[in-house]
């Protein structure tokens, strides 16, 4: 009986936290202004393939152009007017989800 009772209880959290969507980043299009670049996932799963926390995904990879993480791209650079690095901008990313 206390196996049945534990895997029910076992199936209803982790149900309730696969079912729960990550907040995600857009980034400013450079040609319209709109945030209507995906950025990824806002999570801290380094298996999540969307996560900017999983170092060889397209948005977390120090080396992808999609990447806030990418010192030289758009969105990683501490230069850019695109990137959340950029301590002055006022056009970096912005957060979207619960």
């Amino acid at each position: 009986m206390k196996t049945s009772v534990f895997a029910i209880f076992f199936m209803l959290v982790f149900a309730g936290t696969s079912l729960a969507q990550s907040p995600y980043l857009r980034g400013a299009n450079p040609k319209t202004g709109e945030h209507d670049k995906y950025l990824g996932n806002l999570n801290q799963n380094p298996y999540d393939p969307n996560s900017v926390n999983n170092p060889y995904g397209q948005y977390g990879s120090p080396y992808s152009s999609d990447s806030i993480r990418n010192p030289y791209s758009t969105w990683g650079s501490p230069y850019s007017t695109y990137s959340p690095n950029n301590p002055y901008t006022n056009q970096g990313p912005k957060i979207y989800g619960k």
